[in-house]
């Protein structure tokens, strides 16, 4: 397999739909940039997209102001708050 072949294929990606500044939780627990684990469960704001979506830099509350880079597979949207 060529190099240009694979560059094409991930090409062929749908761009995501979590954007900068969605709510989302994790769906695995992760390590902050920082070291310090952050359960599955934690809500955060995503602060910044990569590559439409290959991965993500989320911003945590609890430590205040912690970041962790994800990828998609670790987080989801957040349910919207109930009225």
């Amino acid at each position: 397999m060529s190099v240009q072949f694979a560059y094409r294929f991930q090409q062929d990606l749908p761009p995501s739909s979590l954007q900068d500044l969605d709510d989302v939780v994790l769906t695995a627990a992760v390590m902050s940039d920082d070291g310090i684990s952050i359960p599955a469960g934690t809500e955060g704001t995503i602060v910044s997209v990569f590559r439409g979506g290959e991965a993500y830099v989320v911003e945590f509350a609890q430590p205040e102001g912690t970041l962790a880079s994800v990828g998609p597979d670790e987080i989801r949207m957040a349910e919207p708050a109930a009225p």
